[in-house]
């Protein structure tokens, strides 16, 4: 039976170039690069860029190569599994008003790569959720490198599940009545907490 094993993906260093015929060309990874992830307010690429920001905030190892079919979006070192969303009031396109804003919190039938085959239960698979909401307001400044223009919210997952109103998607007026916003410096401090917060109830029960 042939058996096509995974293929672990290794941190490239941006100098790797396009060859042919043994030759070398002209073209790096790193105009790769800048070629098609520049547009860092796109949904796509903001996406990513919120995951790499909360795994800067929680001392995770940014020089391991994002796992894009995770169960989860990231691991700390402390082994809190966490599930990352991004949205922002400001897009790259023309628009006639400022987006609504939504976080998707769908249950999704992750992938069992011991079984090779999707799970046939729908769950969350993360402990903790970081809601990212860019909020700047000014298409002229808005800047998604500068984490000043942007507020974290942090639920535990357990808080979600007993969310009454949508298992689907949350609004940020929802979120803001379930939790506070932090910022960028504070989010590895709340993550703990909701997570030890989640741990301690179910050990009493």
């Amino acid at each position: 039976m042939l058996c096509l094993e995974s293929i672990r993906a290794t941190i490239k260093t941006g100098q790797e170039s396009l060859t042919l015929d043994h030759t070398t060309l002209d073209y790096k990874l790193s105009d790769f690069w800048r070629w098609s992830v520049s547009d860092i307010l796109s949904n796509a690429t903001r996406g990513r860029l919120a995951e790499f920001i909360v795994a800067t905030a929680t001392n995770i190892d940014v020089k391991q190569v994002r796992d894009e079919w995770g169960a989860y979006d990231l691991l700390t070192p402390d082994g809190i599994k966490i599930e990352v969303k991004s949205a922002a009031y400001l897009q790259s396109w023309e628009q006639s008003k400022l987006s609504k804003i939504s976080f998707s919190t769908k249950l999704s039938k992750p992938w069992d790569w011991k079984l090779d085959k999707r799970s046939t239960v729908a769950l969350r698979s993360a402990d903790v959720y970081v809601f990212c909401l860019l909020h700047h307001l000014d298409k002229a400044t808005v800047d998604p490198l500068n984490l000043n223009q942007w507020e974290f919210y942090v639920l535990a997952t357990e808080e979600l599940n007993n969310y009454t109103r949508s298992q689907h998607s949350i609004t940020v007026n929802s979120l803001k009545k379930l939790t506070n916003a932090v910022s960028y410096d504070k989010i590895d401090q709340e993550i703990k907490l909701k997570y030890n917060v989640t741990i301690t109830d179910k050990c009493m029960h």
